[in-house]
């Protein structure tokens, strides 16, 4: 079994990742924001079930589980300058076989009215702090020939009205994606946009649109996190680069 990272692992598409990750027995190491979400996270983790209730790779469930380890460790992305020092205490595992970067924050607004304080928070937590998280775990990301995951967005594929700097740090995060693809050869790079997904941020999007907020509009965030371990589990002959997960 592995051991994976996961941020804005207290999300929706964060926890579902958690929690099929944690059905097939893998180490994690969850971080968010809030201490208190993350302790009640892994409490859940800890004390769920081993037996996984679907199974996209059979052959990546052990025949006999162990306990894994529920590691957190509380994170602000809002201050990628902060990072380092927030690791440095935590301490880190020597090898990572993957990281998966599914935190981010949306704001819309039209580009007359978006402030430079709301450009540099999206750009801050969507894209920089991904990209020195990134970096400073590549050591141990190498040491295991690991596999990179960054949850984008359909936004990242095409900007629309009032989603500017939700869009514009969406297409830096797929360009550091398709960059560090060409700079490590000795890792796998998946990038995941999933389209509207039932989530807490969706909700504050529906309500900032002016809209009603109803679940079963969207994707499911399992659905989203089925995609992208099927990616993770995927034979190591090949690599997901890309894939675009649309609700029905």
């Amino acid at each position: 079994m592995g051991t994976y990272l996961i941020t804005g692992a207290t999300g929706g598409i964060g926890t579902a990742v958690a929690e099929l990750l944690r059905e097939r027995g893998h180490d994690l190491v969850l971080t968010a924001r809030s201490p208190e979400r993350l302790g009640e996270l892994a409490g859940r983790l800890r004390g769920a079930a081993h037996a996984p209730t679907q199974v996209i790779n059979p052959s990546a469930v052990a025949a006999g589980r162990r306990d894994a380890s529920v590691t957190t460790i509380p994170v602000d992305l809002t201050e990628p300058l902060r990072i380092e020092a927030s690791l440095a205490v935590a301490g880190l595992p020597a090898r990572l076989d993957g990281v998966v970067h599914a935190a981010g924050m949306v704001h819309l607004a039209p580009v007359a009215d978006m402030e430079a304080d709301e450009w540099i928070q999206h750009l801050s937590v969507n894209l920089v702090s991904a990209a020195e998280l990134t970096r400073l775990l590549l050591p141990a990301l190498r040491a295991a020939e690991g596999h990179i995951v960054f949850v984008n967005s359909t936004a990242g594929l095409r900007a629309n009205p009032e989603w500017s700097a939700y869009a514009a740090s969406k297409f830096g995060l797929r360009a550091l994606a398709d960059s560090l693809r060409a700079e490590e050869p000795s890792l796998r790079v998946t990038t995941v946009y999933p389209g509207r997904t039932a989530t807490d941020m969706q909700r504050k999007v529906r309500a900032q649109e002016g809209h009603p907020y109803a679940e079963d509009d969207f994707a499911a965030p399992a659905t989203v996190a089925r995609v992208l371990v099927s990616a993770l589990e995927t034979p190591r002959d090949a690599v997901v680069s890309d894939v675009t997960v649309r609700p029905n």
